[in-house]
């Protein structure tokens, strides 16, 4: 075996060890190293196959909406819808986009409803979504292998929402759901049983119609432990296995936060349209503000949720735009700020809160692969 795939059989076994959760991923399981695979690429045919239905059993037509006017200007940089390969949901949007070739080749509607905030395509071609009241996990072919719903009744203090998820292998899935108290769970969707759930600290007065904004983004790390945006008390904070904070940085209204390969941390605030990259030491070692730093002409309609680290080093910028189809969906910077993507489409193309970038290397599944 060569060194990188040695590198991969340790960290397999470190992150086995680190979350009682992770115990079914082994290193055998990956008998070479696929780090620097793009194994997403390898299933696309999966979704333009004869078997994949026009409208799956489970979807619901979604309606476009006023943005469809938006104007597109000319000479914008990079390529359009061709710039990348990649999975895309939009907070104002029913629909998920598989975009291929700067064309859509597959979708998923889900009707009118709440918000997608977080998506995923694993390495076998299967997407994981958010859906505000329920997350799931469907086929490529649209059949629902597996979901959860939320208790939603408006003004119940029993209601929940989730608005974070994320793969552990094939069969794990991590996910918070904000509710009374807000908890942190891990659910084996082949066996059904959960493996973790922990009440997670919220603080503000218990408010049946106040935990929408409680909790973001999450993700767990490479080392095991748990990355988490708590968007309504303004800060990021890092926990290990026992739910021992580590680590905590202050925030006005952190949407996403991401552990980065080299062990730096990027964390997008929304209220500020501010993104930071910090040191193991908090301090600052790069940041992007898309009110300041981007070209007038290339500034966003509303402020971005979530960001994506490219292996290039690029770092591509999402938005929900407003409801006229104002601004930029997406926005691709460089190491130094050079803008080299911009994307506004609204007339083929929804909102944006989520992009995975799916020609990017690594395995979606194994935590710390995947800077999205």
């Amino acid at each position: 075996m060569n060194k990188n795939g040695s590198f991969l059989v340790l960290a397999l076994m470190l992150l086995s060890n680190a979350l009682p959760a992770q115990k079914n991923i082994k290193a055998a399981d990956i008998s070479t190293d696929k780090s620097t695979s793009t194994l997403c690429m390898d299933v696309l045919h999966l979704f333009t196959a004869p078997n994949v239905p026009a409208m799956g059993p489970d979807e619901t037509y979604a309606p476009v909406g006023n943005w469809v006017k938006g104007v597109t200007p000319p000479n914008l940089p990079g390529k359009g819808l061709a710039q990348h390969p990649m999975l895309v949901v939009g907070e104002n949007y029913d629909k998920m986009s598989l975009i291929k070739d700067g064309k859509e080749i597959w979708s998923y509607s889900t009707g009118k409803s709440y918000e997608y905030d977080d998506v995923w395509m694993l390495s076998n071609g299967n997407i994981l979504f958010t859906r505000q009241e329920y997350i799931a996990e469907i086929t490529p072919d649209k059949k629902v292998i597996w979901r959860y719903d939320c208790k939603t009744a408006p003004g119940s203090p029993e209601h929940t929402e989730i608005h974070t998820c994320q793969p552990i292998g094939l069969d794990k899935v991590m996910f918070i759901v904000n509710g009374l108290p807000p908890k942190l769970m891990i659910v084996n969707i082949k066996t059904g049983k959960t493996e973790v759930e922990h009440e997670l600290p919220y603080t503000l007065p218990a408010n049946p119609n106040g935990i929408h904004g409680q909790y973001r983004r999450a993700r767990i790390t490479a080392q095991g432990t748990y990355l988490i945006s708590v968007f309504g008390l303004g800060y990021v904070a890092e926990y290990d296995k026992n739910f021992n904070e580590i680590w905590r940085v202050n925030c006005k209204q952190p949407w996403s936060s991401l552990r980065l390969k080299n062990g730096n941390t990027l964390i997008t605030n929304e209220a500020d349209n501010l993104t930071v990259e910090l040191n193991s030491k908090k301090d600052t070692v790069w940041q992007f503000s898309t009110k300041n730093d981007l070209p007038e002409a290339y500034r966003f309609a509303s402020a971005p949720q979530t960001c994506t680290r490219l292996a290039n080093g690029n770092t591509i910028f999402t938005s929900r735009g407003d409801n006229d189809g104002n601004g930029p969906q997406m926005v691709e910077v460089t190491r130094d700020k050079k803008v080299v993507w911009v994307l506004q489409d609204w007339k083929t193309f929804g909102p944006v809160t989520s992009v995975q970038v799916l020609d990017d290397p690594g395995v979606p599944e194994i935590p710390g692969q995947s800077e999205h």
